[in-house]
């Protein structure tokens, strides 16, 4: 079975870095990856628009983006469900913890890079991006619950967007995870059932 090669879209200006990742990356025999190289943040922005990749390696170094995180963060900001991996030759503990808090999914730094970490690195990253995006959807789903909700003053029926009533059981069940056990509170119980419940005098 064919697995569909990932699409790798790389940013680095020093082209024998280039060709040595792209050479990485081939010689992996397990995952084939499709490389798109550009050598200029705003080529990468641009491609980035188009859609289409599961990862960006990322060079700070760039010549048209400011030192430091500038780079990172129009790239991220492009497209914050793409998993980006920078590419650095500073090797600094407290930079890579810094990129990472800025949203990179890890931080490489250039001749301590081997083919097998490389390939590593975009699975791990893709994976937690997935994971990461589906969290933060279902953030959006249980923030949508805590908004206005029109709800019947008699049978307690939600309206939907589209128009519709629903019960309210069903409403919350198709806009969360949450599941119901049904049982009785005080008060209706002693309505529907009074001979098992005595009023207190």
């Amino acid at each position: 079975m064919n697995r569909k090669p990932i699409a790798v879209l790389l940013v680095e200006d020093n082209p024998d870095d280039a060709t040595l990742i792209k050479r990485y990356l081939t010689d992996n025999s397990n995952v084939h990856y499709d490389v798109t190289h550009v050598d200029r943040l705003s080529s990468g922005l641009a491609c980035l628009q188009k859609g289409g990749f599961d990862v960006v390696l990322l060079d700070l170094g760039l010549p048209d983006s400011a030192r430091g995180f500038d780079g990172f963060e129009k790239m991220h900001a492009q497209a914050t469900d793409v998993p980006i991996i920078v590419l650095t030759g500073y090797n600094n503990d407290e930079f890579a913890i810094e990129a990472v808090e800025k949203g990179a999914q890890d931080y490489l730094v250039k001749g301590q890079i081997i083919g097998v970490l490389l390939g590593r690195s975009i699975r791990y990253a893709i994976g937690r991006q997935k994971l990461l995006t589906q969290l933060e959807h279902s953030a959006r789903e249980i923030k949508t619950l805590r908004g206005f909700l029109p709800i019947c003053s008699h049978c307690k029926k939600i309206r939907e967007d589209n128009g519709y009533w629903t019960q309210i059981e069903a409403y919350i069940s198709n806009h969360s995870e949450a599941e119901f056990s049904h049982g009785l509170c005080p008060e209706c119980a002693t309505a529907l059932y009074p001979q098992y419940f005595k009023k207190k005098e």
